[in-house]
């Protein structure tokens, strides 16, 4: 499918608005993800297969997945599965709804296969958000895969108060979703990336932390009365012939709806945590401590690609103190390649985050840099340039666990996730590894 796209449906999309088609390729998906017959199609062309890995307590089908921005508002949730993707990162979301910045606030850089967006998180608020993930969970089309989050911060809201906006979303979310992503660095919303600074990002898992703390708790009290009920109805019933009580506690079991889907994701293991060992140049970098909270959700923090080595450290400081689970490098970057062609550089003057080829090789600098520092301890997905196998392989040997691909899939088409699934299976082969965990790391002091 890759080579018919590139040839003959990309060339018919690229000569249209690239926010017109964005909007009607996810209505095209959403009215897919809506339909059971259609999904099975798009899984029989496109699926992925099998490259089971486990991150920050999850299970993942496949390493690949969907970055976010390309699925803002929940549309297609089901469908990411189906095109081969081991996960789907949403959003992102605020708290308020908002329109984001003005239009064109959407680049194609065909030459250099990139992409400029100052979207500036247009999204329908929070609460339209968590109405919409609801309301596929109780359709039953919830994807088998891992569903994330991604957490950006109201425009209206002052910096001094985004503590506040980030955890009323999270608040609100915790319960529909696997894992969250703290977006601090995207460049489109006026002084976002401030809050990378270490005092205000720490205040800002802090708050986080509290609520996923509460909520957690919250979760495990409801399982255990849940499960006394259980137990509590299944002796009363064996005392009274049995087979009605084992119906009773099947149908209890079976039908946990928002709440049975997200804890059997949302539990966490300590997979990573006991073995962190920190670069001995930072002495001030922590584990994480083992969590006791067992339905406590990840939190992970999305890095700029145009911090310094030394802001990455800083928030390094913070993985232990307030527990966060994993990065994401990176985040679009606000720098341009030099370029003496006219073209090139009238686009390049476009203010916005440039993602794709461009991205590339800073993002692998990215992984490999924090991959180094903590060792290999603490999970890092790995996003900027991935077009093919060999982009997905150069960022998970450099140290990412996962990968995620958006401007990839504008330019490749709907086949991506699956040629990478099946590209990595014979990187593996050929590097006569047997599990993907292997791999990880394996370049990353080349």
């Amino acid at each position: 499918m890759s080579w018919p796209y590139r040839a003959f449906l990309r060339p018919a999309l690229f000569t249209q608005d690239p926010e017109a088609v964005h909007g009607f390729t996810l209505r095209w998906l959403g009215w897919a993800a809506k339909h059971s017959l259609a999904r099975r199609a798009v899984g029989t062309v496109f699926a992925a297969p099998p490259l089971p890995t486990s991150v920050f307590g999850l299970s993942f089908p496949n390493p690949v997945g969907l970055a976010a921005g390309m699925d803002k508002e929940a549309a297609a949730v089901p469908v990411w599965a189906a095109l081969g993707f081991g996960h789907c990162e949403l959003g992102a979301v605020t708290w308020q709804a908002q329109p984001g910045n003005p239009k064109p606030r959407l680049f194609r850089v065909v030459r250099e296969r990139a992409i400029i967006n100052r979207m500036g998180f247009n999204n329908q608020g929070a609460a339209a958000f968590a109405e919409r993930l609801a309301g596929w969970r109780r359709a039953g089309h919830w994807p088998a895969h891992p569903v994330g989050v991604n957490l950006g911060k109201s425009k209206v809201t002052p910096l001094d108060k985004a503590a506040e906006d980030y955890a009323a979303t999270f608040r609100l979310l915790w319960l529909l979703a696997d894992f969250f992503v703290v977006n601090v660095s995207s460049p489109n919303t006026p002084n976002l990336r401030q809050l990378q600074d270490k005092a205000a990002l720490d205040e800002i898992l802090a708050a986080l932390q509290e609520v996923n703390q509460a909520k957690g708790q919250e979760a495990g009290g409801r399982c255990q009365e849940s499960g006394n009920r259980r137990q509590g109805a299944g002796v009363s019933e064996q005392g009274s012939g049995g087979a009605e009580g084992q119906r009773s506690t099947r149908q209890e079991t079976g039908g946990g709806g928002q709440e049975a889907a997200t804890t059997n994701h949302g539990s966490r293991i300590t997979d990573h945590a006991s073995r962190f060992t920190f670069h001995a140049s930072r002495p001030n970098l922590q584990p994480p401590t083992l969590n006791p909270q067992p339905s406590s959700k990840p939190l992970l923090v999305k890095v700029a690609p145009d911090l310094s080595f030394d802001a990455l450290d800083d928030i390094l400081e913070l993985v232990g103190p307030r527990q966060i689970a994993g990065l994401i490098a990176t985040n679009t970057t606000i720098s341009r390649p030099e370029t003496a062609d006219p073209q090139l550089r009238r686009l390049y003057a476009e203010t916005g985050g440039l993602s794709g080829r461009p991205l590339r090789a800073r993002s692998t600098e990215v992984v490999r840099h924090l991959y180094r520092q903590t060792r290999g301890a603490l999970p890092i997905v790995g996003v900027g340039g991935i077009f093919t196998a060999a982009d997905a392989w150069e960022k998970i040997t450099a140290g990412a666990s996962l990968v995620q691909v958006y401007t990839g899939l504008v330019y490749e088409g709907p086949g991506l996730a699956r040629r990478l699934v099946r590209g990595l299976r014979r990187h593996l082969a050929a590097a006569g590894f047997s599990d993907l965990n292997q791999a990880i790391g394996t370049a990353a002091n080349a």
